[in-house]
């Protein structure tokens, strides 16, 4: 896999017939290691090891429905309330981020109503605070640790 512009972890990795697999420490079994695993695998390291998010207060591919349709973020991360907090776009390293990747995040939040928005295809992260008063979001360095 390709190397990711976030610090080097090792996972645990197996091959079946057809693919190699990936384990998720937080769902607890392996998934098909695509491009945008390995980002989302890496990206949620990054948030607890290094920005010391508890694992117990983030959801990987948590369900919601917007206009009748399920949705699924990549990860989204609560507050000490339970409230969503933060939510993470993860895309493939080959899949430029664009407007559309924001737009869709932001149909996300519409419904969610997180303080932040991050959105990473492992090469590239945007961390944006949302502005919900002037309805737009503030482009930020990084996403802040937590406290």
């Amino acid at each position: 896999m390709q190397k990711l512009n976030l610090p080097t972890y090792s996972f645990k990795l197996k091959s079946n017939e057809k693919h190699t697999l990936i384990f998720d420490n937080l769902r607890k079994k392996y998934f098909v290691l695509t491009p945008e695993e390995w980002v989302r695998q890496h990206f949620v390291r990054f948030l607890i090891k290094e920005k010391k998010y508890p694992v117990s207060l983030i959801a990987l591919e948590k369900q919601l429905t917007i206009n009748n349709r399920k949705k699924r973020t990549d990860i989204l991360i609560f507050n000490a309330d339970g409230n969503p907090d933060i939510i993470v776009e993860c895309k493939a390293p080959q899949i430029k981020i664009s407007q559309d990747t924001f737009d869709q995040i932001a149909r996300y939040n519409l419904k969610l109503k997180a303080n932040y928005l991050v959105v990473t295809n492992g090469l590239e992260h945007f961390f944006c605070k949302m502005d919900f008063e002037n309805e737009t979001y503030i482009f930020l360095k990084d996403i802040p640790n937590y406290q």
